[in-house]
């Protein structure tokens, strides 16, 4: 029975010991949880392998919000799910990090750190909503920086996004360990929390006892201190005062007016077109308390009730719309005319786009005519009487007269303004905008009213568009037409006051077919325009002198022809044949000629050969009176003298420089010697020459009694005939010209206090437009071409500028008492734009936007201060003050605290012991940032054990 139990026993054991090796685990495989940790692990060292420099090379991403800053990430799974693992570095790892850096990560910011893992699900939320998939996901990562020897904090995102909460763990070596976290409360702050007071409190209740009460003990506590102000922006600033002013108004009188709202830019030369929204919004004003300690709960009361103006450090940063501008502007309205441009060449005269036949189904839809009432308004402001041209004088840019178009302020510009914002600027409105305008200068002419806007003296600028030329020279006709039927009419009533007085044998004679009504300005006082104009406003006539004899008995004798129409002596010039000076005579004015008048005269010498005689003939008329005139006034000289006065360089004289005289004849002037010697140039001594023969045509008339060189009838009705029946693209090729003149001309105006990177820009435009619109210029455009996309592009650098010009003018006039920051800020935008403007054109994000921090010095913060006018009693965030520090009755929007504490190693109360090492060293056990406004309030925490 003994050895039966026995065997039993032994056959239990074995089965006993087979059940164990059954249930055996072999710890020499990995379990999915320490292959995850094996996974980050060797993610983490090839990173720190890497290096900085590496990981730039291999791709690694850079963030918006900081220049210094860049990431990587590698995908990880672990128990069915999907992980990202990002590594946040910086390439420049030297120095401290900057507690008030807006360039840093949140993380960064929340808890002092610099480089740094975030793990997060690959989800939508990017969150971890478990906790304790939270806390093992944390601890995975912090065994596998362990393993590494690496001091990288590493950080998980939980609970709701919006809460923006972490919870990280640090290893700091072998002794300590640091671990985070931060959450967010976005409503029901406690009344407590919004006070200095009640946060301090709170930082003390994270290291103190319990039961101890914070505000009877003195703690040594390091604080720091940021608040932020905004200034209003204008429409909101406006908005209110409007409100208020209604409100007056109405206690006031009941019958009052309505409060008319003014706009930023009423003063700015484009309001007169369209108001362009203030790009420069407001500003926000940085107040830092640099860092202190605090020992009591009262001193932070205390520090609740100062004023913004003891902080050590104000900063102001300028809140600028990202699309800086508005939709409407020259650049907008500059895009839809270069569209019609582009459809001016489907017909061939203006009538066709109006006509109701002979317009498309597709034109007539897509673009509307303006009423009649909107018509006649513009006509009306076009043609105010009396308004002059205006001089812009040293407020026109240099380079603005090399665009060919009409100078700012002129007839035709203020049409190609007008026409910008009617009807969409369409080709049908334009067309029919042209029609009316140029009806109504027909009616000027047809009534001999004075062309508005327009000289009615002096020479053709031809540096100007054809139609301003014609306009011009059209103004000219008008005011000779005006005159000469004045003249005519005090003539008339002249001659019936002195008929009873005049004898029978008065009669006026006429000497050739040339002399135009020749009046004897001795007699009467009728004198002809061309006289007039050409007296240089003399009122009185040329004195008439007679000839004396000056010379001896052996000299020639002067003939008895009386000498009209002189203007005086010309130095000591003398006559070739009779020893008396020579005289200037008065004549007429050069003619009148405009571009296209220039070019036919060329395309003829081309045709018919370049000939001096030919020249000559082109100019007959023009010669013609200026011989008549010589001749009358110099009776007894001969074409010899004629050459020496008009074309000096035809005259090769052998007299030397300086002459003496060497006789006791009498003479005229200084002692010359006489007769003058020398000769006619070898082009006027040809056998033929055309001069001479109109010099032996010419009579003997002074300019009183000569026809007048400019018909103003016939060149009045030519004039009118371009302006009728000028062709649709050539209207629209000038009126483009023109345009981006005027409208480059209107912004050049601006008051931006001459900022020179704005002057340069705008240098640059004008010179850009110059060598984009010579084609127009040169008539070389046709529908579709080239031209017309190079049109488009350069309207997109217009725009560019224009905006620049707004930012430029909002700025000067927010700092009126302190340009220089108004030059500063913009500087800084110039570069920015620049760089941003850069990046679109290569296809990079362009949405950057523009984060300017300027210190400012102690003389400049109450210009900032006055920004800050003090709040009334209607505003609605008047009513909320809760946090303190006001500045001109403003509570800050956003407020910043960091609290601090350091302790020695040794002593504390995290262990007994502590390595000898760390004793004597400080460090920073807790520290906590707190960022609040009236509504919400966040708080980041870190605390430093000893493990």
């Amino acid at each position: 029975m003994a050895s039966t139990s026995k065997m039993k026993s032994v056959v239990g054991d074995e089965a006993l010991e087979d059940e164990e090796l059954e249930r055996f685990n072999d710890f020499t495989l990995a379990s999915s949880w320490e292959r995850f940790i094996s996974d980050i692990e060797a993610v983490c060292r090839q990173w720190m392998a890497d290096g900085p420099k590496n990981l730039l090379e291999k791709g690694a991403i850079g963030l918006g919000s900081s220049k210094n800053l860049y990431k990587v990430k590698s995908e990880l799974k672990y128990a069915m799910k999907s992980y990202i693992t990002e590594y946040f570095f910086e390439t420049n790892n030297n120095g401290k990090m900057a507690d008030w850096n807006d360039t840093l990560h949140d993380v960064q910011l929340c808890f002092g750190v610099k480089d740094f893992l975030v793990i997060a699900p690959q989800s939508a939320s990017g969150v971890i909503l478990d906790t304790p998939e939270s806390s093992k996901l944390l601890s995975a990562v912090a065994i596998a920086l362990s393993n590494c020897s690496s001091m990288w904090p590493a950080f998980v995102p939980v609970h709701d996004p919006s809460r923006k909460a972490y919870i990280g763990i640090q290893n700091m070596g072998t002794v300590f360990t640091r671990r985070f976290e931060a959450d967010h409360i976005s409503s029901q702050v406690p009344v407590k929390l919004m006070h200095l007071e009640g946060l301090y409190e709170l930082f003390v209740s994270k290291f103190a006892y319990s039961t101890m009460d914070p505000s009877a003990h003195a703690f040594q506590v390091r604080f720091k201190l940021k608040l932020t102000y905004e200034t209003l922006a204008h429409d909101d600033d406006d908005s209110t005062q409007q409100i208020e002013d209604e409100v007056s108004e109405s206690v006031e009188s009941p019958l009052a007016e309505n409060h008319t709202r003014s706009q930023w830019d009423d003063d700015c030369p484009w309001s007169e077109w369209y108001s362009a929204e203030d790009p420069v919004k407001g500003f926000e004003l940085i107040a830092i308390w640099t860092e202190a300690i605090v020992e009591s709960s009262l001193e932070m009361a205390e520090l609740e009730n100062a004023s913004p103006h003891d902080a050590e450090n104000w900063i102001i940063s300028p809140r600028v719309s990202r699309t800086v501008g508005s939709n409407i502007g020259f650049a907008s309205q500059l895009c839809l005319l270069v569209d019609a441009l582009d459809m001016s060449f489907e017909a061939q005269f203006l009538e066709d786009f109006v006509s109701e036949k002979s317009s498309t189904d597709a034109l007539k839809s897509s673009m509307v005519i303006p009423p009649p009432t909107v018509v006649d308004r513009v006509l009306k402001e076009l043609f105010q009487e009396g308004v002059k041209l205006p001089d812009l004088g040293k407020a026109e840019n240099k380079n603005s007269r090399i665009i060919k178009g009409a100078p700012l302020g002129s007839l035709f510009t203020e049409f190609c303004l007008n026409v910008l914002w009617i009807g969409n600027c369409n080709i049908r409105a334009i067309a029919l905008l042209w029609i009316e305008f140029v009806r109504e200068v027909r009616w000027c002419w047809e009534e001999s009213q004075p062309l508005p806007r327009m000289p009615d003296s002096g020479s053709i600028d031809l540096s100007t568009c054809l139609i301003n030329q014609k306009l011009q020279m059209l103004a000219i006709c008008i005011d000779k037409k005006q005159q000469a039927s004045e003249e005519f009419l005090d003539c008339i009533s002249s001659a019936d006051t002195a008929s009873a007085h005049m004898e029978e044998d008065d009669q006026f004679t006429v000497e050739s077919s040339n002399v135009w009504q020749p009046v004897d300005n001795s007699d009467n006082n009728c004198e002809s325009s061309s006289t007039r104009s050409n007296l240089h406003d003399h009122e009185r006539s040329p004195p008439k002198i007679e000839a004396k004899d000056v010379s001896s008995s052996a000299g020639p004798k002067s003939s008895d022809v009386v000498r009209r129409g002189s203007a005086g002596e010309v130095g000591s010039v003398m006559l070739l044949k009779l020893r008396q000076s020579l005289h200037a005579p008065y004549t007429q004015e050069a003619l009148l000629m405009t571009e296209d008048m220039h070019e036919e005269r060329l395309r003829a010498v081309h045709a018919l050969g370049d000939s001096f005689n030919f020249s000559a003939q082109l100019e007959k008329e023009v010669l013609y009176s200026d011989m008549s005139a010589f001749k009358a006034a110099n009776p007894d000289a001969v074409f010899e003298d004629f050459i020496r006065w008009h074309s000096p360089g035809d005259w090769e004289s052998d007299e030397p420089k300086e002459v003496g005289s060497s006789s006791g004849l009498p003479s005229v002037g200084p002692k010359v010697a006489w007769p003058p010697r020398g000769r006619l140039s070898q082009r006027m001594s040809e056998h033929g020459n055309m001069w001479r023969k109109i010099w032996n045509d010419a009579p003997s008339l002074p300019v009183s009694e000569q026809k007048p060189l400019l018909d103003p009838n016939r060149e009045g009705e030519k004039i009118l005939h371009y302006l009728e029946t000028i062709r649709p693209h050539q209207l629209l090729e000038q009126m483009v010209c023109t345009s981006f003149r005027a409208a480059a001309d209107t912004i050049n105006q601006t008051n931006y206090g001459r900022l020179k990177p704005m002057e340069t820009r705008m240098d640059q435009l004008y010179l850009t437009m110059a060598s984009t619109l010579r084609r127009l210029q040169a008539n070389l455009v046709s529908a579709g071409s080239e031209t017309i996309e190079d049109l488009r592009r350069l309207i997109v650098i217009f725009g560019r500028v224009e905006k620049l010009m707004t930012v430029a003018a909002s700025l000067h006039r927010k700092f009126l008492q302190a340009p220089s920051l108004a030059e500063t800020i913009f500087i800084d935008y110039y570069k920015f734009h620049s760089k941003k403007m850069g990046t679109s054109r290569t296809g990079e994000d362009d949405e950057m936007e523009f984060d300017m921090k300027l210190q400012l010095r102690s003389h400049e913060r109450q210009v900032i201060s006055n920004m800050f006018t003090p709040p009334s009693a209607n505003q609605s965030w008047r009513k909320v003050l809760s946090m303190g520090n006001l500045l001109n009755g403003h509570e800050p929007t956003v407020r910043e605290v960091m609290f601090s504490k350091r302790d020695r190693s040794s002593g504390n109360h995290y262990a007994a012991r502590t390595p000898r090492d760390y004793r004597e060293e400080e460090i920073e056990t807790y520290r906590m940032y707190i960022c609040g406004t009236s509504n919400d309030l966040r708080v980041a925490l870190s605390v430093a054990s000893y493990d």
